[in-house]
């Protein structure tokens, strides 16, 4: 996103992306509506669409007493009032194609090049094994949670702690399912359902470490405490036919002190990585960079960017940052922890209930969640 921008901007751009294609199960697949406020303002809503998708307009939690529709989308005043679910790897394709960027595959990023105490580029190993310098007046590093470029400059994040893991896997979806997102909470733990059209995109949220325990209890017991969950999907679990149909993504909450150095802006999961709580790790990612093209255009236009540029990069972005993790942990104390340490039946709480008596509440978690704090425009 932060190319594609800059590039429409007159900047010439280059993504390193260390695989050779996008085809990988990213899990993130949401796109939110101010993320889609971003895209119409860039006009590729049409070439959007015409990818497969699904909208999801409400978000719904299962307790043992009750179902509560927790966030309603469709009350929402904007003009995309609800999220869209999409493989990341057609997004990625989509803003891929629509750049004048130059975008290098299979080429990995092993080092920094250092100019005078400032980072002036990188080192890439290509394709056949040769290491090459690419040099730039700018570096963003945007490679994620485990960022190779973070850890070449040394930057160690606060961490927060999370009280879970959750493990993804794949369901058949029927006819007569209910659409949306569904989750489901249970007896130490919480199922996340994800309609994805012709298929269910499930999460087993499970305590922290609990991953080495639920497999040695073996593939049946795995089944048998999703059909607990969710009963209705006990005819469907055949299709987790082996360990391999699981993955396990360690929930990490973390944020940068700084977010970078002279010559190099970290943004996205590299500069803080979000729990997956209300799935806005993606839409924080892409806010960054729509406020970074805007706050740095005019340096990058003159040629040199200093450290007093990138970090009004991050005064704009750190509060939203901050404001969202604290949300987040709040969520996975309240809810989650509790949650995973019941051995019963989870009644719905107070604020549950208060959202199914009086629906139009049900706008306020939407918000949050689909609009966030503090949303970019593109100017």
């Amino acid at each position: 996103m932060l190319a594609l921008l800059l590039a429409r901007q007159g900047r010439s751009v280059i993504v390193l992306e260390k695989h050779a294609d996008f085809l990988r199960d990213f899990r993130g697949d949401t796109v939110h509506p101010s993320t889609l406020d971003v895209l119409a303002d860039l006009g590729l809503m049409d070439k959007l669409a015409a990818l497969p998708h699904r909208l999801v307009r409400q978000l719904r939690f299962t307790f043992a007493d009750r179902t509560v529709t927790v966030a309603d989308f469709s009350r929402l005043r904007c003009r995309h009032p609800y999220v869209m679910f999409l493989p990341q790897w057609d997004f990625l394709e989509l803003l891929g194609s629509e750049g004048t960027f130059t975008l290098l595959r299979e080429h990995e990023v092993v080092g920094l090049v250092r100019t005078g105490g400032a980072v002036g580029g990188v080192v890439a190993r290509t394709p056949s094994g040769e290491e090459v310098e690419i040099r730039a007046p700018l570096t963003v590093a945007a490679d994620g949670r485990h960022s190779a470029v973070r850890r070449l400059l040394d930057l160690r994040p606060k961490e927060f702690g999370a009280p879970m893991d959750v493990l993804w896997f794949r369901l058949p979806r029927e006819s007569g399912d209910r659409d949306g997102v569904d989750v489901r909470v249970g007896s130490g733990h919480l199922l996340i359902s994800i309609d994805r059209g012709d298929y269910w995109q499930c999460g087993l949220v499970v305590p922290k470490g609990g991953y080495e325990a639920i497999g040695a209890a073996g593939l049946p017991a795995f089944r048998e405490t999703l059909a607990g969950l969710a009963p209705s999907l006990r005819g469907r679990l055949h299709a987790i036919g082996q360990w391999d149909d699981v993955r396990k993504l360690t929930v990490r909450v973390n944020r940068l002190r700084r977010w970078y150095a002279d010559g190099v802006l970290l943004i996205g999961d590299a500069a803080h990585a979000m729990s997956p709580v209300g799935a806005v790790g993606i839409n924080l990612a892409i806010q960054d960079a729509v406020a970074a093209a805007r706050l740095l255009a005019g340096p990058l236009a003159r040629g040199r960017v200093t450290t007093r540029d990138l970090a009004r990069v991050q005064r704009r972005r750190v509060w939203p940052t901050r404001v969202t993790q604290l949300g987040q942990r709040v969520a996975q104390r309240a809810v989650v922890r509790r949650a995973l340490a019941t051995s019963g039946p989870v009644r719905s709480p107070a604020p549950t209930r208060l959202l199914d008596r009086f629906p139009a509440l049900q706008a306020v978690p939407a918000r949050i969640v689909g609009i966030g704090v503090r949303p970019e425009r593109v100017s």
